[in-house]
């Protein structure tokens, strides 16, 4: 599990095909006094990449490894990266963190589309294009996981969402430099799926 609070940006350094999938390559980022990631980070660990959980299969100083099969770089923007590119990540929770953001289990639902951005200084609002089965797990006020990021829903339409980011957020993750046309990982709140499910079932009377 995740909270959708981003500890750093990190770059690729290299894609290496691997059958159908690929073996993902990130510089590893550098340790603050607040991220540690020596003591998060092993063999088997379980990372968020733009918001997708992949385990970590080598590290070392320099780098971190990470294999991403056919499923994974079809279904999220994974597949899309290219050498230099950026990505969000976040380390898994452990019990006892704080909770900061909210509940993301670093299972991408879907894509959305970059549809509008307009700035506001060093303020933005994005506006977001993507299915109706994903609005409708969606409600304003209600919180959504964007290419990992923990933000907070402004209003909903059948198939657009939008939010309004903080400089911080900007310059933290991977948002600062997304533009009309880019593709986002989506993953909306874990609880709205298990309302979404119950409802379906609800017959009026029953």
């Amino acid at each position: 599990m995740f909270t959708g609070l981003v500890q750093a940006k990190t770059a690729v350094r290299h894609l290496l095909p691997e059958g159908s999938g690929c073996r993902l390559i990130l510089q590893r980022p550098s340790d603050t006094a607040e991220i540690r990631f020596a003591e998060r980070v092993s063999l088997g660990a379980s990372i968020a990449i733009n918001g997708c959980c992949l385990t970590v299969v080598r590290f070392d100083a320099q780098e971190w490894e990470f294999e991403a099969g056919a499923e994974t770089l079809s279904r999220t923007n994974l597949g899309k990266l290219v050498v230099g590119d950026e990505v969000n990540i976040e380390t898994s929770l452990r019990v006892g963190d704080s909770l900061g953001g909210h509940w993301v289990t670093g299972h991408i639902d879907g894509l959305g589309v970059v549809s509008e951005r307009a700035d506001d200084g060093t303020w933005s609002n994005f506006r977001f294009r993507t299915t109706a089965a994903l609005t409708r797990q969606m409600a304003s006020k209600g919180s959504v996981a964007v290419d990992g990021i923990s933000l907070t829903l402004v209003d909903v339409t059948e198939d657009e969402f939008s939010v309004a980011l903080i400089p911080h957020t900007l310059s933290v993750t991977t948002l600062g430099k997304r533009h009309v046309g880019d593709t986002v990982n989506l993953e909306t709140d874990v609880l709205a799926k298990y309302v979404e499910r119950q409802l379906a079932g609800f017959r009026p009377g029953t």
